[in-house]
């Protein structure tokens, strides 16, 4: 099967470093939910979803991403408050194809160096052993181990997300 080469570019940095690493293939997945049923032995919570996103910082509009947990919700506030970011939207279909070299919506990793974006990542992608995401294909993912995350590409660490309003989704290790 051929898949974007983002994928194998994960792969190659992931070697490179020297960090444990599994890699998955499976039927394309577009949302949190649909990925955690086609990841064995991982849940929803150990899913990490990237978000590309556009705000104004000190009058320049800037492209960034974010990774939050698959269970939270992302929350536009605290990123502005931890960020600086204001007017921040999230980005339209066709610009996350042309910011990723063609990744489709819902296979983007949350790896934005790989991008050139600057990359804020939720506190509590880290409460988890490993962690899991979209690795440039819908049909693909990728499990580490989340202390090599934190160190594997740039990121900045914040309080993103919250839990959903009716907390179907409660994280095991949950504040």
């Amino acid at each position: 099967m051929e898949f974007h080469p983002i994928a194998l570019r994960i792969e190659q940095l992931l070697q490179a470093r020297g960090f444990w690493y599994e890699r998955f293939e499976h039927a394309p997945v577009r949302t949190s939910e649909e990925a955690a049923r086609v990841r064995p032995n991982y849940s929803i919570y150990q899913g990490t979803k990237a978000l590309i996103l556009r705000g104004k910082k000190g009058g320049t509009k800037e492209f960034f991403m974010v990774g939050i947990p698959g269970h939270l919700v992302f929350e536009r506030k605290k990123l502005q408050d931890e960020s600086g970011y204001r007017d921040v939207r999230f980005v339209t279909e066709d610009e996350v194809r042309s910011i990723t070299g063609g990744v489709e919506p819902g296979g983007v990793p949350p790896l934005g160096a790989l991008f050139h974006l600057p990359t804020f990542v939720d506190q509590h992608v880290f409460n988890h052993e490993h962690i899991i995401f979209n690795a440039g294909d819908r049909r693909v993912s990728i499990a580490m181990r989340s202390v090599d995350f934190r160190t594997f590409l740039p990121i900045t660490i914040a309080d993103l997300a919250r839990f959903p309003e009716d907390r179907r989704c409660i994280s095991p290790l949950a504040p």
